[in-house]
């Protein structure tokens, strides 16, 4: 538990400039939003972890270090910025000095992206999930009766890009957003998915040493960081238009994720929670449903994070039974 102190210490002492800066309704709004950032992104610390194992134990600090500024100031601060700045047609610089000084007319712009959000956050967790079911190395399974099934369709070539073009052509009949603004927003999830997957595991997980462990990893976790997030960075707006709160709130939350995939890694629950990481890749699933639900139909906060840590619970809980029943099991004469 050594690992969370600086976390712990961190939140304690911003959360105290954010009380002295704001008083009590800034303390308040920005413990929430920690809150909101680590309900959402729970899932994405299991699915984070299994990536982190293949790196080295230096990779892995730079995840939590440099990673935690990429994090926060990239993608919850910066990402948001490119967003509005590519839908409203205006200069990156333009739109941080409306964030910086009108930020109630930034919430406005960034609010209408969120169909160029969500299209492309859905479809791009939605490509993790299904990679992760079609994988016709898995040979463990949480659900049998679907999940093998799953796998026995991974033999069909790029299944998983077909799947998920057919969720972006099937939404477009029902969401209320620009049809054109979902296509582009989704194909460009697609195709960063399959680059950064390409990339970080096409050509590192078949090599040894430092490609496998080195940088393509480390971008590759802070891609599908990004795409976990986008939904939290809408939420937050929702609750408050002060860039301050929630880069601190946003900011907190990410780096006990991030803390909490490392010591994930270094404790092997993975191994020892056999389906956790099929939990993980469920809610992941869920989240990239409820985000393109969310083109339709308004889809609470809540909800979506009761998908991520329903699913996360029973696997954990399902893990424990199992490993209660090999331990129960009689040793071989």
């Amino acid at each position: 538990m050594k690992l969370f102190v600086g976390p712990i210490a961190v939140s304690f002492a911003v959360l105290a400039a954010v009380y002295w800066w704001g008083g009590t309704g800034a303390l308040l709004l920005a413990a929430v939003l920690v809150v909101l950032e680590i309900t959402l992104s729970f899932d994405n610390a299991v699915v984070n972890a299994k990536v982190l194992e293949e790196m080295s134990q230096m990779w892995q600090r730079r995840f939590l270090t440099w990673g935690i500024l990429l994090s926060v100031f990239g993608t919850r601060l910066v990402l948001p910025i490119l967003i509005v700045s590519i839908v409203a047609l205006v200069s990156p610089f333009t739109i941080t000095a409306l964030a910086l000084g009108n930020p109630e007319e930034y919430s406005r712009l960034l609010t209408s992206a969120d169909t160029a959000i969500k299209a492309f956050g859905g479809i791009f967790l939605a490509m993790v999930a299904l990679k992760y079911f079609f994988n016709q190395s898995k040979k463990v399974h949480w659900f049998e009766v679907i999940e093998s099934r799953l796998v026995t369709w991974g033999r069909v070539e790029a299944i998983e890009i077909a799947l998920a073009l057919l969720f972006l052509f099937g939404i477009t009949f029902f969401a209320h957003g620009s049809v054109e603004t979902i296509l582009r927003a989704g194909i460009i999830g697609i195709v960063l998915f399959t680059l950064t997957e390409g990339i970080a595991h096409g050509l590192g997980v078949e090599a040894k040493g430092a490609v496998r462990t080195g940088a393509m990893l480390f971008v590759y976790l802070n891609v599908l960081d990004s795409a976990f997030s986008l939904d939290g960075v809408i939420g937050a707006f929702a609750l408050t238009t002060s860039l301050p709160i929630i880069a601190v709130g946003l900011g907190i939350g990410a780096y006990f994720i991030r803390t909490l995939t490392v010591y994930l890694v270094r404790k092997k629950t993975l191994a020892t929670l056999r389906y956790l990481e099929h939990g993980a890749h469920w809610a992941v699933f869920g989240l990239a449903l409820a985000m393109l639900a969310g083109l339709v139909v308004h889809v609470p906060e809540f909800v979506i994070a009761s998908i991520g840590l329903g699913f996360i619970g029973l696997s954990y809980l399902s893990s424990r039974r199992a490993t209660g029943e090999l331990a129960e099991e009689p040793s071989a004469p």
